[in-house]
């Protein structure tokens, strides 16, 4: 009987004092918490008031670059700790709830650091001007925006707008590297909308490398097809050239480019290439702008509403789902959406090894059916884009993936039409193959 009394108020003391560490330690959650979202505010004006300026110490930009990466991880990580508190579920595993709690005094930590070290950035910031017009287009506050490259797009335009020493003849080239559908073509076009740009250049051309050949060469002699030029620019004369690689990258033809280019051309003239090759780098004469995907974090600060894993960090793939989701705002349809994804890449990954989006980002045979008819498989056979002059398919791949339209053997979708320079048209080649066909494709072979 000592033995059982004892046992019990034992066991009644220990959940006393548990009770009793819990209730003391929930302000110190609450005080955390608090503290990650009024640093979270700081680093925002901080970041706001910067990104309205033109900054040309190429330090700043780098650190301004940090403390928006560490308010990305802030912002995610206070997202995941209110989810956990929220969730029942989660709420009964206290290791995973302590975990995250360190997680978020680490990240408050971070950040608070991060908006000391910038004090300095802040107090020069009144000596840069202000932009000639608030840069939506860094912001997520319209449709027609450039999200996450403002580090990017300052390199860009300080390499354009940097003065050429006197005397030097080299013609300089900006080479611009990054995996497909990162943005690169984007960066490019959004930096050259800029006046500072048009006041600096009497003329921007854009060429691909199927440009290279002899007979389009001409483009110098004025046989070019201007895309942007602005009359009241510059008296001198200076050129822009845009050259984007897609496929795989000519040496010859380049040099070929290259040697016309810097006869023709008059002296502060400029080239940017862009591919998604590494063997531009070494054509560069300045250090290459290396574009990424979007961290998971600030990932999660652009798109919330659907699981930032599912899309691998691709502003494309954002984009395309934005666009579905805008189109209907009915949750059944969106949590069907998000199963309907889910399954699809796990099904994608059993059978072929890789991610959905991976197999697209590589320009690979991607695989997938229809929400409506999973009887029928659609295999993405080719992918390109287009100008916006140019005639698009009628018919629109997400109402074949998440809707009713039924397409013949072969098609041509409509992926998405970007609303940003440079306005392509992204565009599926594709060929629906009946399920048990395949299969039995499969087992003979």
């Amino acid at each position: 009987m000592e033995i059982f009394l004892s046992a019990v108020l034992g066991e009644l003391a220990s959940r006393s004092i548990n009770f009793f560490i819990s209730k003391s330690s929930k302000p110190e959650v609450l005080d955390v918490e608090d503290s990650m979202q009024r640093a979270l505010l700081r680093a925002q004006v901080i970041i706001d008031e910067a990104t309205g300026r033109h900054i040309t110490n190429q330090a700043m930009v780098q650190q301004l670059n940090m403390l928006r990466d560490a308010m990305y991880q802030g912002c995610y990580i206070l997202d995941t700790f209110r989810y956990q508190s929220h969730d029942e579920k989660d709420a009964k595993d206290q290791v995973r709830k302590t975990r995250i709690l360190e997680q978020l005094e680490d990240a408050l930590g971070s950040l608070s650091a991060m908006i000391i070290d910038v004090k300095e950035l802040v107090l020069f910031l009144k000596s840069y001007p202000h932009l000639y017009r608030q840069p939506c287009s860094m912001q997520i506050l319209l449709g027609k925006c450039m999200f996450g490259r403002q580090m990017e797009a300052e390199l860009v335009l300080s390499f354009l707008l940097r003065a050429q020493p006197n005397g030097a003849e080299e013609l300089e080239v900006l080479p611009v590297v990054g995996p497909s559908k990162v943005g690169k073509s984007t960066l490019v076009a959004h930096v050259c909308n800029d006046e500072r740009v048009h006041d600096h250049f009497s003329e921007i051309m854009f060429l691909s490398n199927h440009d290279f050949n002899a007979e389009k060469l001409t483009y110098l002699r004025g046989g070019c097809v201007k895309k942007c030029q602005n009359s009241t620019s510059s008296k001198y004369g200076r050129m822009l050239v845009v050259v984007e690689v897609a496929g795989d990258f000519n040496e010859d033809e380049w040099k070929k480019l290259y040697a016309a280019s810097k006869r023709c051309m008059t002296s502060g003239s400029k080239i940017i290439i862009t591919s998604r090759s590494d063997k531009i780098i070494k054509l560069g004469t300045a250090r290459p702008v290396t574009l990424k995907y979007m961290s998971h974090e600030a990932y999660w600060y652009f798109f919330k509403t659907l699981e930032p894993r599912m899309m691998k960090g691709s502003f494309f793939h954002a984009m395309c789902a934005i666009c579905l989701l805008r189109d209907s705002f009915d949750i059944h349809f969106w949590c069907k959406v998000v199963t309907f994804l889910r399954r699809l890449d796990k099904w994608h990954v059993s059978k072929f090894g890789e991610h959905l989006s991976h197999a697209l980002d590589q320009n690979k045979p991607a695989h997938f059916w229809s929400m409506a008819r999973t009887s029928e498989e659609i295999v993405v056979c080719h992918q390109y884009e287009c100008s916006s002059q140019e005639e698009v398919p009628k018919i629109a791949l997400a109402s074949v993936m998440y809707g009713s339209v039924k397409p013949p053997g072969r098609f041509e979708g409509l992926v998405w039409r970007s609303p940003i320079p440079p306005y392509y048209d992204y565009i599926h080649t594709c060929e629906v193959q009946d399920l048990k066909t395949t299969a039995a494709k499969r087992k003979r072979s």
